[in-house]
């Protein structure tokens, strides 16, 4: 049986148990056995009022935490579930590849971080911090002042980690969203902006929001052919995508122009370099983007046909 794991990372005092201590107070453990695995004693205590329904166990040094521990609790604890307070100074990658039991299922990773220590860990411990934040799917500053924000909103996080939920916890006790919704999630400095396979559903959403962002910008992705039956002579290549679940793909394209693309079949793979512009189409009821295809060429499908966000 599968173990859903959520793992709680990020360095001293910057609010991992405060964060457990809220989650397991909102009841996350009442129905299932809850397994705590803490790496990591800072000053804040586990709040024991709720941890009726949680078996803590602690880690001491990194070498401790192995795949054959983890077994053991398991057989004794029996949990559904498993929350690890990570400690900040461990590679993540280890416990990846070499602790986690292979039921043991990685669900989500939450980084927090304190706000006003962030430059001095990333200029000093600039690989340990990336790391957390590069894996995060839920990132958060806390204890964030107006300066603060303005100075970690101008470093573009989203450029780090492009799918992240990234949040302030603001030092007047309010809460706000990283985002304003002028950052981009990609390099536009670059002559050619390079798209991971890995990355076009990222690509496709803040290009559909922001066209004009790209207006004249050249591209460079994979993509699948597709040639419009709605809109007959229309080519719109693009990428099958997971939106929400396994039974909720749909196919995300965008309309281009060039040569070459009447001779492909609907479902080939190319290689494409495109020069963006925004123009007015019956297919986007309005402006939208479009490709101007100036390179292309047949490759392989990327490992990961169906892209996620």
């Amino acid at each position: 049986m599968d173990i859903p794991v959520y793992l709680v990372a990020g360095f001293l005092d910057s609010g991992k148990t405060n964060f457990i201590n809220g989650v397991l107070e909102d009841g996350f453990a009442r129905q299932d056995k809850t397994l705590l695995i803490c790496c990591e004693e800072g000053e804040e205590a586990y709040n024991p009022k709720a941890l009726d329904n949680v078996a803590v166990v602690t880690v001491e040094d990194e070498e401790d935490l192995k795949c054959s521990q983890m077994k053991a609790w398991e057989k004794e604890y029996r949990p559904k579930q498993v929350l690890i307070e990570y400690n900040g100074m461990w590679q993540m990658e280890r416990l990846y590849r070499e602790v986690l039991p292979a039921n043991w299922v990685l669900y989500q990773i939450m980084t927090f971080v304190e706000a006003g220590t962030f430059e001095v860990y990333a200029k000093n411990m600039g690989q340990l911090m990336m790391e957390k934040i590069t894996n995060a799917d839920l990132l958060v500053f806390n204890r964030a002042t107006p300066q603060l924000r303005e100075a970690l909103r101008k470093r573009n996080l989203r450029m780090v980690n492009r799918r992240a939920d990234i949040y302030f916890e603001n030092t007047d006790g309010t809460s706000e969203d990283y985002l304003t919704g002028d950052e981009c999630p990609f390099d536009l400095s670059q002559d050619v902006v390079d798209i991971p396979d890995e990355d076009f559903g990222v690509w496709y959403v803040d290009v559909m929001d922001h066209p004009d962002r790209y207006d004249g910008r050249l591209v460079h992705m994979k993509l699948m052919m597709c040639h419009s039956k709605k809109y007959p002579g229309i080519h719109c290549p693009g990428r099958f995508a997971m939106v929400c679940c396994e039974n909720d793909v749909q196919f995300l394209g965008l309309i281009a122009k060039g040569g070459g693309l009447d001779a492909l079949e609907n479902r080939d793979w190319i290689e494409v370099t495109a020069k963006m512009a925004v123009e007015k189409h019956k297919a986007y009821k309005g402006r939208g983007p479009v490709m101007n295809i100036l390179s292309l060429s047949p490759c392989e499908k990327p490992a990961q046909e169906v892209v996620t966000f």
